[in-house]
């Protein structure tokens, strides 16, 4: 799975094995003066009942903890037998896209409450239990029902919950998968954004499961023809063809012949000698391109812009 293997927490809560030690950099720590206690890193520290967080986990029961302090990835949450980490993107009442600012005044608002939530990853050899109020939503035992389910080319529907620069994560009702940047279509993508928003009820193709780690990988284009397939019977070297510029870079300029094809302008196929390709493009663009090579197994395909039409 490459870069999906490290998915999960990979912007909240970082996955080495100082783990816990990052999570309580700069933690807003609870101070009740009402109950005469504050919580410092030494009671936060991970004094943990392993054997019973592995239950919780394996059992897919729902627990009520409460919230002891804060950072800006997400909660810190105990009782006497277990302490974890809540991620900002499984919380029901807030969003990683708030404005941090106004989400460290959200997240303040959460100490000293009890929340309801299920251990969606147990990790004894890195100190590391990670829960989610999100994955409380659904009933005890789901999870396991679900992936029982789930198999390699199942489709399913999901909502989408958080969108990073990496790709997108999933709710699929009691499981969250993640559809990678790569997966989100046959075309170039630059950020999930421009595929996916928040809130979007998508259908999604299932490409593996760790069962043990309870990760899903998911797909996007998948459920759609990969029209470089077919793209050598469309197009041939020399045809001039209308495209719409989609992305523009240092050395060139990515046009798309259709959805999920995208090919090269290199800066050099651009008549003018510019210093940058941005002096004679812009995104959205219509222009005409001049077909130089293409190679449907690479999915590479070589253009030229082509001076004589388009709104240039």
């Amino acid at each position: 799975m490459g870069e999906q293997e490290n998915y999960k927490y990979t912007e909240e809560a970082p996955p080495d094995e100082s783990w816990w030690s990052a999570i309580l950099t700069d933690v807003e720590a609870h101070n009740d003066s009402a109950r005469g206690r504050s919580v410092s890193e030494e009671q936060l520290s991970p004094v943990i009942d392993w054997k019973w967080a592995e239950e919780l986990y394996s059992q897919d029961e729902i627990i009520e903890l409460e919230v002891a302090g804060f950072n800006r990835g997400g909660l810190l949450v105990e009782n006497e037998r277990i302490k974890g980490f809540v991620p900002i993107s499984h919380l029901v009442e807030i969003s990683k896209e708030t404005e941090e600012e106004k989400r460290k005044q959200i997240l303040a608002t959460y100490v000293g409450r009890s929340l309801k939530l299920k251990v969606i990853e147990c990790s004894p050899k890195r100190e590391r239990v990670v829960l989610s109020e999100r994955a409380a939503q659904a009933a005890p035992g789901q999870r396991l029902e679900l992936l029982g389910q789930l198999s390699p080319g199942t489709h399913i529907r999901g909502s989408v919950t958080t969108i990073t620069n990496f790709g997108a994560f999933v709710d699929l009702g009691g499981v969250e998968g993640l559809i990678h940047i790569s997966e989100l279509s046959w075309g170039r993508v630059t950020h999930p954004n421009e595929v996916l928003s928040l809130g979007d009820e998508i259908e999604v193709y299932v490409l593996n499961l760790d069962l043990s780690r309870c990760r899903v990988a998911l797909s996007l284009k998948r459920l759609q023809p990969n029209p470089w397939d077919t793209a050598h019977l469309t197009y041939q070297p020399g045809q001039v063809i209308e495209a719409k510029i989609t992305n523009i870079v240092p050395y060139g300029a990515f046009a798309r012949l259709e959805e999920g094809l995208d090919g090269l302008i290199h800066i050099s196929e651009i008549e003018g000698d510019p210093t940058s390709p941005a002096d004679v493009l812009s995104e959205g663009q219509n222009v005409q391109v001049s077909i130089l090579h293409i190679d449907t197994a690479r999915q590479q395909l070589g253009l030229r812009l082509h001076t004589n039409g388009g709104d240039m």
